[in-house]
């Protein structure tokens, strides 16, 4: 009997092992030594229609800058809310177009932020010195509070990540991954706008 529950634990304690190995995207990165170091969305886009969406999101953080902003600076407007890195290859990748969009906008019912998951202060400031960046970025590095902030709803699992949020503060899109076009995100942002 004993050697039956010995067995058997060995068993469960095997599975649980390999499973977990299994389910940790940067492990299984690891071990095919691509040393990408994030984790990569398919650009999939997620709509979610008005009467689904949930609360309001809130949240605050201190920008790059060193400006404390919040979600209620943009009440009543459009949010696109871009999850990134100075060194993620898709983020530098879509960086033009997010900033072609947010110059766009500005003024016409939406405006940009970005949530910077990784950099300090003087990285942030670098890359928007070199992709001509206007929109201001939380620093989200020390506590990920605004990540956290979105878990509940749609979590950013990739990076980048890219939200748009209604008149309400309510995620109305998702974009997980680069963005492949910069007309994918204008369209969603255009139907926010309208609705």
């Amino acid at each position: 009997m004993r050697r039956r529950m010995r067995v058997a634990a060995t068993v469960i304690a095997a599975t649980l092992t390999l499973t977990g190995c299994a389910s940790d995207p940067l492990a299984e990165q690891y071990k095919e030594g691509n040393n990408k170091g994030y984790i990569a969305g398919d650009g999939s886009v997620t709509e979610i229609p008005k009467a689904e969406r949930g609360e309001s999101i809130t949240f605050s953080g201190t920008t790059e800058g060193g400006e404390n902003i919040s979600s209620e600076d943009f009440d009543g407007e459009v949010l696109v809310v871009n999850f990134w890195y100075a060194s993620c290859a898709p983020c530098r990748a879509e960086a033009p177009m997010l900033q072609e969009l947010s110059a766009e906008h500005d003024g016409k019912g939406a405006q940009f932020i970005g949530v910077n998951v990784y950099d300090q202060a003087d990285t942030a400031l670098s890359f928007n010195d070199t992709y001509g960046i206007t929109y201001p970025s939380i620093l989200d590095v020390q506590d990920g509070a605004v990540k956290l902030a979105f878990t509940g709803t749609v979590p950013p699992k990739a990076v980048p990540t890219t939200l748009v949020l209604d008149k309400e503060g309510r995620v109305a899109a998702r974009i997980l991954g680069q963005l492949k076009e910069a007309s994918i995100l204008g369209t969603l942002i255009r139907d926010a706008i309208a609705e």
